[in-house]
């Protein structure tokens, strides 16, 4: 059967691929990943994260920079500061309750429930993080007593536009992705929850490869590059690929998985075949 390809236009004010991020540092790849694009098309067909991705996972990938954007970094802080005990902070937090010290901090003495703690706690912080109901009494109690802030660096890129791109032999299936993605069942977003995607995103089905698809098709409309570069997903063993782990496998919320796949750089030369009108 001949090849079908997805075309899709994936821009917005800020753009976050991660490829090994972790709470406190989260970066960023420079292109769109494959994981994160499986995942915006598995949103958009409303897929919850414990179901099968089967056959998401089947299309094959490419990704161009028409747009690369700019790298920017976030330092980011949740909590912090020097602000009054708040009097429910004495009742939701299981820790103000005991006559137990120290509780939050060495400079904080704990007092039992009830008992104002000493004038030096006038100017300490008190906004409990991670407030949940106790499963035995039902009481809102806090996580955690640390009222330290919490900061992390975060990079984006910023005010940039690809042209991403999958490959499948079931037209039917790619026809209601590209559907699905103007007409999403879930939130979308271009990587992170704060990165929402701007303007539509499906640039139609086309018959042909990859390769075929994206040389018919032209610039994107705010292209900063004349002859932007393309990212393609190749075979195991192909001559100047680069091994990158990015193969979705689960996007279980508790036991992500992902697998090594193989992408080659490549000029391809954008042509004029396939316009972009419908998304001006």
């Amino acid at each position: 059967m001949s090849p079908y390809v997805l075309l899709a236009r994936l821009a917005g004010p800020l753009q976050s691929w991660g490829l090994s991020s972790r709470f406190d540092q989260r970066d960023t790849h420079l292109r769109p990943t494959k994981s994160g694009f499986i995942g915006l098309l598995a949103a958009a067909a409303g897929l919850s994260r414990e179901e099968p991705i089967t056959p998401l996972d089947e299309l094959r990938f490419a990704v161009r920079a028409d747009r690369p954007g700019t790298p920017v970094e976030d330092y980011h802080t949740v909590g912090g500061g020097r602000y009054p005990l708040r009097p429910r902070d004495l009742i939701t937090d299981h820790r103000l309750n005991r006559t137990t010290a120290p509780l939050f901090d060495d400079n904080v003495p704990g007092r039992a429930f009830g008992v104002m703690p000493s004038p030096s706690v006038g100017g300490w912080y008190g906004a409990p993080k991670g407030i949940a109901p106790d499963p035995n009494s039902g009481h809102l109690l806090a996580r955690t007593g640390h009222r330290n802030p919490i900061i992390t660096n975060r990079s984006y890129l910023a005010d940039a536009q690809f042209v991403a791109a999958v490959e499948h032999e079931d037209k039917q299936m790619l026809d209601e992705l590209a559907v699905a993605l103007e007409q999403p069942r879930r939130f979308l977003w271009l990587g992170r929850k704060s990165c929402p995607p701007a303007g539509e995103i499906s640039g139609g089905v086309h018959p042909g490869c990859i390769e075929e698809v994206l040389a018919a098709a032209r610039l994107l409309p705010q292209a900063t590059s004349e002859q932007p570069w393309t990212w393609v997903e190749v075979a195991p063993g192909t001559t100047g690929a680069s091994r990158i782990n990015d193969q979705p496998v689960s996007f279980h919320p508790t036991h992500r998985s992902y697998a090594p796949r193989w992408e080659r750089r490549m000029y391809i030369e954008p042509g004029q075949s396939i316009g972009w009108e419908h998304l001006l």
